[in-house]
């Protein structure tokens, strides 16, 4: 009886004693464990909580959790086989709350002692970004999540400024250390992702809204385990993950343009669907234009029923600026669906914006009597360009035990740019002043679905891989361009009916779908404080593309009279000129432009080994073999074929030794090789005119890949959590680069590509990152981040190309300094925060010179921007964000002439934003 009784009051203890608990109030603790030197996941890590019994295991990517946690301050203990255990004090835990907490643990061999810290100490997204920046293979710089969401970048390219030694052109490009946009390549989440540009392989970084991202990292020294095809970076953009703290946040943003907003400016006419970018559909070329046989000359009443096909809309209308808006939604969470669940991040973003470049210019240049550069084809004007970006990511995960993580990351981003432009000018060859009105819709987007798996299997292997499917468009329907004579005396302008540039519809679209897989295999030689490790990989993708460009030109069959030269274009085209068979306009297509199709199957396989020499001197060495197969088979609007199929093999070498000089010093020296190889349009053929009075284009099916042997020497110091100092040089040696030249014709001047002779580029770099609480008490709340790299480069013609430019100059694309540097207040306690940001390139090469005339260079720029950020409620925050106070000109110039000229406008924003 005493037996039953004591089992029946064990039985009620039981169930009373968690209700107790319970209602005393717990909370969760989540985060994640690294490997100090590596930044490497680690499973199996044991947390327990001191004083308790209570204790979890971290999986295999690192994540645990520790729920059921008593309210109130506690300290946590981590162990794992190979490291120093560490101590971390004043956990706070509060009731039904989540604490993250990622943690850092040094090998044995590194750190022979326990250590113990507070909670504190051991938080920082700005300091986890120097931990990866600290801990990788190579020269890396990274971005976090806090640095972007302190800055007022709306996108990945706004952001990558910021990096030392990078720039960004046209808003969208990105240069790294002087080079051009080849030589810098861009993956999402790991994973190469296709173009939406006709003439570039390379990935405008402006398609990926700031608010999506966890961080950017810039990669400047190539390793085995990554493409080889950058010399200049390779930039991955990393999509939001579920920290694991259930969350939900809306933010909304209003701003106004300076230059614009309020203000009348010159726009495109929209259609109904501009606003969510889908306008693409209503502009599209009409099925009977695209299918008639323009061989055979057509009856006067077929070509007037072309003509009425087409959208009868050309020239920009004014109306009042409309403020910029925006507005996201982020949730994050975990399904109970058994085991770990599954956890989830959705986000969505939208913004709205408008730009003006009122009082524009552009111009072309010729030699002058003196031999000096002189104005050509000067045209002045206004445009005005309204822009949308909307994107979302959809991202799961879960774990399959302690070994093994199942993520699947999808992601999805379109844009929208909807401009006019009215401009007048000279044009010398026709002796004519003319008037141009152009339309321009372009609409883009990109999608990217990857599933990805890494397993642990024990006795230190672990295995990853992943397939990525992706694919962009690029559609620009329905392009217009209207000429119309300006008579000497005055008077309503005329419309230029006789040339074949009179009236222009283009019409342009690109699908891009690729197709990725890649298993990475890494097994520790030895115990994982040595440090010893071997990799092995491999990688297949397929791209294969499909462009289409198609112009048609229509023009005066017959005379008109001066009233009717007169109309609005609108009027032109409304049918009184196309009724019947009426023999007064024509059709034709213009041989500028044309199609071509493109596939790209790239096979690659790896093997690298870390080997650390003594305890402070580490080797990592390796190759990367990859061998290339595309073909570009190019149709011009004429109707003639080209085929190009290049075909390379190469074995790209990696050696890198990373010296320890202390805990918190390093030197890092490496020595690689990489390649460039031509991009798909360069290899094309077929002439492509991007606007009236602009330069022809053709590409070059001769080209060939270009090799480049990159030396790297940097030196760090991290001084405390959060800060960093680095001194670096490089050197790199090109052989046979590509590069784009103006070719010497009969008539007009062309511009191709050619594999040049030879090419050089070096500098230095250095960067810092401060607290300025050391200098004086009155500073404590500032820090400081600043980085400055100087470049040179010189490059070889080949005679024999045929170039009409400088033998010997600098590459294109390349500055020869690039300054960035931004200070920092925060608030002590309370979550708000004030910087300012300043950013200037020096004058850089665009095109290189038509000989005798000078390169065409575009001027440097001082950029300042300020952000602050503030809180106001519970869960409620408000940002002011200023951006280009300073509103300097962008300009290039070809000696004395201006060739383009424009300003965009100051810019600001209010937002505030919830979180739960």
């Amino acid at each position: 009886m005493t037996a039953g009784f004591a089992r029946r009051l064990g039985l009620v203890l039981s169930l009373l004693l968690p209700a107790g608990l319970a209602a005393q109030g717990t909370g969760r603790i989540v985060g994640r464990i690294v490997d100090a030197d590596g930044n490497i996941p680690l499973g199996g890590a044991r947390i327990a909580i001191v004083g308790t019994p209570r204790m979890a295991q971290s999986a295999v990517d690192g994540r645990y959790s520790l729920t059921n946690v008593a309210v109130g301050t506690v300290s946590l203990r981590i162990t794992n086989i190979g490291y120093a255990p560490k101590t971390i004090t004043e956990v706070a835990v509060t009731d039904g709350g989540v604490t993250t907490l990622d943690i850092t643990l040094s090998a044995q061999a590194v750190q022979l002692t326990e250590i113990t810290v507070t909670a504190a100490a051991e938080r920082g997204s700005v300091s986890a970004a120097l931990d990866e920046q600290r801990s990788a293979v190579g020269i890396v710089n990274a971005i976090s999540s806090e640095q972007i969401a302190r800055s007022p970048d709306g996108d990945a390219a706004a952001a990558v400024q910021r990096v030392s030694g990078a720039t960004v052109q046209d808003g969208k490009y990105v240069f790294v250390r002087g080079l051009g946009d080849r030589y810098t390549q861009a993956s999402l989440n790991g994973a190469r992702i296709p173009s939406p540009e006709p003439e570039k392989k390379v990935v405008p970084l402006d398609l990926f809204p700031s608010s999506l991202l966890e961080g950017i990292t810039t990669s400047k020294t190539f390793t085995p385990d990554q493409p080889g095809d950058f010399s200049g970076a390779l930039v991955n953009i990393k999509t939001k993950e579920f920290s694991g703290k259930r969350f939900t946040a809306f933010s909304i943003t209003t701003g106004a343009n300076d230059a614009i907003t309020g203000q009348s400016g010159r726009f495109a006419p929209s259609t109904g669907r501009d606003w969510l970018a889908l306008g693409g559909a209503a502009r599209r070329l009409p099925s009977a234009v695209s299918s008639t046989d323009f061989t055979q000359q057509l009856p006067a009443s077929q070509a007037n029923a072309l003509i009425g096909q087409l959208r009868n809309v050309w020239s920009p209308t004014s109306r009042t600026g409309a403020p910029n808006a925006g507005f996201g939604m982020t949730l994050g969470g975990n399904l109970p669906t058994g085991g770990t669940g599954v956890s989830y991040l959705l986000s969505g973003t939208y913004s709205f914006s408008q730009e003006t470049r009122a009082g524009s210019r552009r111009a072309l240049a010729q030699v002058s009597g003196a031999g000096t550069a002189e104005e050509l084809d000067r045209y002045d004007g206004d445009l005005g360009r309204n822009s949308v970006l909307w994107g979302g990511i959809a991202n799961l995960s879960t774990t399959i035990g302690s070994r093994s993580k199942v993520a699947l990351n999808n992601t999805y981003n379109r844009t929208m740019d909807n401009e006019g432009r009215l401009e007048t000018g000279r044009s010398e060859n026709l002796s004519q002043d003319l008037q141009i009105q152009r339309l321009r819709y372009v609409e883009r987007n990109v999608r990217s679905t990857q599933l990805a798996l890494t397993h642990d299997i024990g006795r230190g292997q672990q295995i990853e891989w992943g397939v990525t499917a992706s694919g962009v468009t690029r559609r620009e329907p329905d392009r217009s361009e209207i000429v119309y004579s300006l008579p000497e005396g005055g008077g309503a302008p005329q419309w230029f009916g006789f040339s074949n540039e009179a009236a222009v519809r283009t019409f342009a679209d690109l699908k891009e779908n690729s197709l990725e897989a890649n298993v990475n295999w890494r097994l520790s030689l030895g115990a994982a404080s040595v440090g010893r490790s071997l990799k092995v990989g491999g990688l297949y993708r397929t791209t294969d593309r499909d462009a289409v460009n198609t112009s048609y030109s229509l023009s005066l069959a017959r005379a008109l009279g001066a009233a009717d030269l007169a109309l609005p274009a609108e009027e032109l085209f409304d049918g009184r000129f196309t009724a019947g068979d009426q023999q007064t306009l024509r059709i034709v297509p213009l041989a500028a432009g044309g199609s071509y199709t493109a596939s790209d199957r790239l096979g690659a396989g790896y093997a690298m080994v870390t080997w650390p020499l003594s305890g402070s001197l580490e080797l990592i060495g390796g190759a990367r073999v990859e061998h290339s197969e595309v073909e570009v088979s190019s149709l011009s609007s004429a109707g003639e074929p080209s085929l190009a199929t290049p075909s390379f093999t190469d074995v790209l070498p990696s050696l890198a030794m990373n010296l320890r000089l202390s805990e918190r010093a390093s030197v890092r020296l490496s020595a690689t090789q990489t390649l460039s190889r031509p991009e798909y349009r360069e290899l094309s053929p077929v002439l492509f005119r991007e606007v009236i009075g602009a330069d022809n284009v053709k590409g070059n099916p001769n080209l060939t890949r270009a090799l480049i042997q990159n030396y790297d020497l940097r030196w760090e110091l991290y001084p405390s959590r959060g800060e960093i100092l680095s001194l670096g040089v490089f050197a790199k040696r090109f052989e046979r680069p590509i590069e784009r030249i103006y070719q010497g014709t009969s008539g007009t001047r062309i511009i191709t590509y050619v594999n040049a002779k030879s090419a050089n580029n070096y500098g230095a770099e250095i960067e810092l990152r401060k607290e300025l609480a050391g200098l004086s008490s009155a500073l404590k709340t500032f820090s400081i981040a600043a980085n400055a790299t100087v470049m040179k480069s010189t490059i070889e013609i080949d005679p024999t190309s045929g170039s009409i430019t400088s033998a010997s100059r600098k590459m294109v694309g390349q500055a020869p300094y690039v300054l960035n540097g931004g200070l920092t207040w925060t608030h002590p306690t309370a979550p708000a925060s004030a910087t300012l940001l300043f950013n200037r390139v020096g004058a850089r090469i665009t095109e290189a010179g038509e000989q005798p005339l000078p390169d065409v260079v575009e001027q440097s720029r001082n950029v300042l921007d300020l952000s602050l950020r503030f809180p106001l409620l519970a869960g409620v925050a408000a940002r002011v964000d200023a951006r280009n106070l300073l509103d300097a000109p962008y300009q290039i110039l070809q000696g004395d002439v201006i060739r383009e000229r424009y300003r965009g406008g100051r810019t600001v924003s209010v937002g505030f934003s919830w979180k739960q």
